[in-house]
């Protein structure tokens, strides 16, 4: 039972890692090298977290089997004599001990070292040789593998020196100990302790803030008031940011235009210039075929490379902005569509925009208007407040429990109080649920609060297949070398890490592989035992906000409610979220117009009557008499033009009706497009130029993005 839920563990977290990479990266467009990296790490780090809690509850029963044979427990005959056909016995103050069971997913013995050791030298391979490797690789902008391969080694080599700086500092401090003999373990142990000392040091940074930030923003995420003053504020820090990309983008493109023009066909060069082409958007590829005009001297092979990098992030920053501004904007019309729905006595949930939300068919089979309205307006604040409660309880425990892991006699760290009460129960179901989760609960903490800081948007995770290869490359690389040290931390937490509880206990199968912590006694017993109470400190400045006032002083703008600052951009991007929803409604007016039109001549018995109108227009057409322009033909109602006939033609007898419907589009379209124009004008007059739905053109101005309604029913 034990070797198949291994294998059913091992095949859903491969599963879980490929929808992951599929939801974050682009399976077509990027490079097969990066998302083999990036799925790998990804793997080797979700199987440490799924399969540690296997290795505890295997441990505790291979610990039991070992204290009842070293230790074995003799009832007296005279209490044997007294038992009941059920097994009880007549003396209440006589307990029979149980027997040692086996869990049910008890892995054999020698199989999870072998697995340990894979993923972890697997993992600490791709952290430290290999991704920071692709990573420069697939930055750079060589036009061959060759010298994409070049440019990573120079720019790794500083980074690799550094790690061989360390190493051999470590290992003259052991060849200067006169107890130490060093050998090939000896060696793998100061790495390994090197490796996690690193990521200790910056796992209790980021986990000091994670575990105040998690539980506080779901307290707060209750209040839909809370969640839309904090959307207008991303909204208005969003749309700078997407200015500042597409200003960036069009630099980059007019470099790439003067570049274009200078290189000619016949030279060495040109395949380079096509490639850079290749990476820029439609729009301007067009635009750089269409004018072609020789302006100075071609650029040099050094400088098309340098060029062809800017244009690679020039882009794809582009992308990731606009895509992030759109799902900012469905996120912020939804929560304007919940506080009507909050103050509508109607319990029917209704969307400003249905199109906009394309569920599958189960979501709506399920998720009925009517069980989101109860959702949104009923259910939403308490359980979200009942979760944030709960985490704030988790949080509480990790802190109190970081702070006194070092403390044997008396037992004063909480999880390993609950996992030794399990223990005596034989509760290895409650045992590997309790570890799953707090493991699960110590990564969220770490690794959103990466995400959430973002680097000044230089690693960020984008969905829609929007995140660049080195995010990817960078996710990866972090989780290998923060995951090891934070489930290392969270078996001394646990006392089944025997180097930091000193313990006379069977150690965990991915214990052993670490290798004696002791070799370095000022790491073991001093950096793992009190750099983890710093924890205590930096959750108070979490909780007050220290960091995002600092921040905010540097000039990197922070939510904080009791800001000026804060008001002034919460009150900006409310207005630009009202800008938007009026152009949606403009274009989804326009939309609904066009289908009405369609419906309304094309399915209520016309198509039959148009059929002879068009056959007595074609042989009006064809004879010398009539004479009709082509252009104002296929473009039906397009122009007023449309229904106009020569005065020399005979008018057809069939035609009275098209010409009569024509006429009256016509007349209609004219008084639309006259009240579109004062629409217009008003909407200029009371809007703002720096409006984050407007697209910068060459003159420095912004035009709007939404549908243009002049050719309207120009399908028609």
């Amino acid at each position: 039972m034990g070797g198949a839920a291994l294998a059913v563990v091992v095949v859903v977290v491969f599963f879980l890692a490929l929808y992951l990479l599929q939801r974050y990266g682009d399976l077509r467009k990027q490079q097969r090298m990066v998302l083999f990296g990036t799925l790998l790490s990804w793997y080797l780090c979700f199987l440490i977290v799924f399969i540690l809690p296997l290795d505890v509850s295997t441990t505790i029963y291979r610990q039991c089997v070992l204290d009842k044979s070293n230790h074995p427990t003799v009832v007296p005959q005279a209490k044997q004599t007294n038992l009941t056909e059920d097994g009880s016995s007549l003396y209440p103050s006589v307990s029979v001990p149980k027997v040692c069971e086996e869990p049910w997913s008890y892995i054999p013995d020698g199989v999870l070292p072998v697995f340990w050791r894979v993923v972890y030298w697997t993992s600490q391979c791709l952290t430290w040789l290999l991704l920071p490797f692709m990573q420069s690789y697939a930055r750079s902008g060589a036009f061959s593998r060759v010298g994409k391969i070049k440019t990573a080694l120079i720019e790794n080599a500083v980074y690799y020196g550094t790690y061989l700086l360390i190493f051999i500092s470590l290992l003259i401090y052991a060849a200067a100990h006169p107890e130490w003999k060093l050998t090939w373990a000896d060696l793998r142990t100061i790495g390994i302790t090197a490796a996690n000392t690193w990521g200790l040091f910056l796992l209790v940074l980021l986990l000091g803030y994670g575990l105040v930030e998690i539980p506080r923003s779901y307290w707060l995420s209750s209040s839909h008031g809370y969640l839309q003053a904090k959307t207008y504020f991303k909204a208005a820090k969003m749309v700078t940011e997407k200015a500042e990309a597409e200003e960036n983008l069009e630099d980059v493109m007019r470099e790439v235009a003067v570049v274009h023009a200078a290189v000619r066909y016949n030279h060495s060069l040109r395949k380079c210039v096509d490639t850079i082409l290749t990476k820029c958007p439609p729009e301007y590829q067009e635009e750089m075929g269409m004018t072609v005009e020789n302006s100075g001297d071609p650029p040099t092979k050094r400088a098309l490379i340098s060029l062809h990098k800017k244009v690679i992030t020039a882009v794809q920053r582009h992308c990731q902005t606009r895509v992030q501004w759109s799902i900012l904007l469905d996120q912020a019309l939804y929560l304007e569509d919940v506080a009507k729905s909050q103050s509508s006595p109607v319990r029917h949930f209704v969307h400003s925009f249905p199109s906009a939300h394309g569920h599958s068919w189960i979501r709506r089979f399920f998720y009925t208007p009517t069980v989101e309205w109860y959702w949104e307006c009923v259910l939403r604040q308490g359980v979200y407040r009942l979760l944030a409660a709960l985490l704030f309880l988790l949080s509480a425990a990790v802190v109190w429990s970081e702070c006194t892991f070092f403390s044997t006699r008396p037992i004063l760290s909480l999880f390993a109080i609950f996992i030794q009460m399990a223990e005596k129960q034989y509760n290895y179901i409650y045992i590997e649920m309790a570890c799953f989760i707090t493991i699960f609960f110590l990564c969220v903490c770490v690794y959103s609060t990466v995400f959430r800081i973002r680097f000044f948007n230089y690693y960020i995770l984008v969905p829609h297949h929007q995140t660049d290869a080195y995010s990817l490359q960078f996710s990866g690389m972090l989780f290998c070398r923060l995951t090891p040290p934070l489930c290392l931390n969270f078996l001394g937490l646990i006392h089944m890490d025997s180097a930091i509880s000193h313990q006379d206990r069977i150690q965990t199968s991915y214990t052993s592989i670490m290798g004696s912590m002791r070799l370095l006694s000022f790491i073991s017993d001093g950096f793992y035992i009190y750099y983890p109470m710093l924890v205590l400190l930096l959750c108070f400045a979490s909780f007050y906000n220290l960091g995002s006032r600092c921040l905010n002083l540097l000039g990197f703008h922070q939510y904080i409610t009791d800001n000026d600052l804060t008001s002034d951009l919460v009150d900006e991007g409310k207005e630009l979220i009202r800008r938007e929803r009026r152009k949606r409604q403009k274009a989804e007016d326009g939309e609904n117009r066009r289908w009405a039109w369609r419906e309304q001549y094309g399915a209520q018995g016309t198509t039959g009557r148009s059929r002879a109108v068009y056959n007595d227009l074609e042989d009006n057409q064809n004879s010398p008499g009539t004479e009709i322009k082509k252009s104002d033909s296929t473009a039906l109602c397009g122009k007023p033009n449309i229904c106009h006939f020569s005065q020399k033609a005979p008018r057809p007898q069939k035609t009275d009706e098209a010409v009569t419907l024509c006429q009256d589009f016509t007349s209609n379209r004219r008084d639309e497009e006259t009240t579109e124009q004062q629409r217009g004008l008003l909407l200029d007059h009371s809007s703002d130029e720096d409006s984050p739905s407007r697209s910068r053109s060459t003159g420095g101005r912004y035009q709007s993005l939404s549908t243009s309604r002049t050719n309207i029913f120009d399908e028609v």
